[in-house]
């Protein structure tokens, strides 16, 4: 019984952080129509970022939203200087996206060297909630609150607002919305920034509980493109079901079958593309 509950509280708190990853890269995928390869890059740059913020005893929080803020602006860069020039050029643009992936992991490489850091869940985080006889880790319900409130977030910028019809309608329909005045580039931008920020505060929510290596970039991206394969491209509620439902997978799967974890992991991806291409929650692409 304690196992099962371990595993599960682990999945939910994976599964947390594959939405902070997978919400913008959703979007960036519904909006832009290419995967971007970038983005577990964006991941694993925000997280070593936020070490070396913590490392200089930097709040947790602060260190969590600078490693944001910074990756919101490189983010921000690369789109407008680099993939805007190869608009309509899906493959160029994923060549592109996969040479920067490598360049920002050898940078990595350099600057952090090649051994992991892990550091310290926060003080004020540590311990665990005790409910009857069980204990859950307090960290672990952080990140699992954390997404829930940047879900609400997001679903009310989404649904609720005039920049979220906007983007709603650069999702259905991208030419049209060019032509009913929408700045359809704009967007590419922002949404593309918002992704990498998310990338990035995950990176530094996942750092205490995943740590940081080489690597983890490549390790991280397979699971955000298949949450966004199953949830549907342009979906937040895709991407928020998506990534749950792999959480459990991916640590259901290693515990109980590691032989076949990974056929586990992908194959409800590989059903999902031959008999709804658009994903679970997606619309089909025009």
């Amino acid at each position: 019984m304690n196992l099962w509950l371990t595993l599960a509280v682990n999945s939910i708190s994976l599964g947390g952080l594959l939405f902070l990853l997978s919400a913008g890269f959703s979007l960036i995928f519904g909006l832009m129509r290419i995967p971007n390869l970038l983005h577990g890059s964006f991941f694993m740059l925000g997280a070593y970022l936020g070490v070396s913020a913590l490392n200089w005893h930097i709040n947790f929080w602060v260190a969590a939203l600078l490693s944001a803020l910074a990756m919101t602006l490189i983010g921000g860069l690369i789109e407008r200087f680099l993939l805007r020039r190869l608009a309509g050029q899906e493959l160029a643009q994923v060549l592109l996206t996969l040479g920067l992936s490598f360049i920002v992991a050898d940078v990595c490489l350099m600057i952090w060297t090649g051994d992991p850091w892990q550091p310290a869940t926060p003080e004020h985080l540590r311990g665990a909630v005790q409910v009857g006889t069980l204990f859950f880790p307090i960290y672990r319900l952080v990140i699992l609150a954390v997404a829930i409130v940047i879900a609400i977030g997001l679903w009310l910028m989404i649904d609720w607002t005039r920049l979220g019809a906007m983007i709603r309608a650069g999702v259905d329909d991208a030419p049209i919305a060019r032509v009913v005045g929408i700045k359809v580039s704009q967007l590419f931008t922002l949404i593309f920034s918002l992704g990498a920020a998310l990338a990035a505060f995950a990176g530094v929510m996942g750092a205490p509980y995943l740590s940081v290596y080489p690597g983890l970039d490549f390790e991280m991206l397979p699971l955000a493109l298949i949450v966004v394969i199953l949830g549907g491209t342009g979906s937040l509620l895709g991407a928020l079901v998506g990534s749950f439902l792999i959480g459990f997978l991916y640590n259901f799967g290693q515990a109980m079958f590691p032989d076949l974890a990974y056929v586990i992991l992908f194959l409800p991806m590989l059903l999902v593309l031959v008999l709804r291409p658009q994903g679970l929650f997606g619309r089909a692409m025009p």
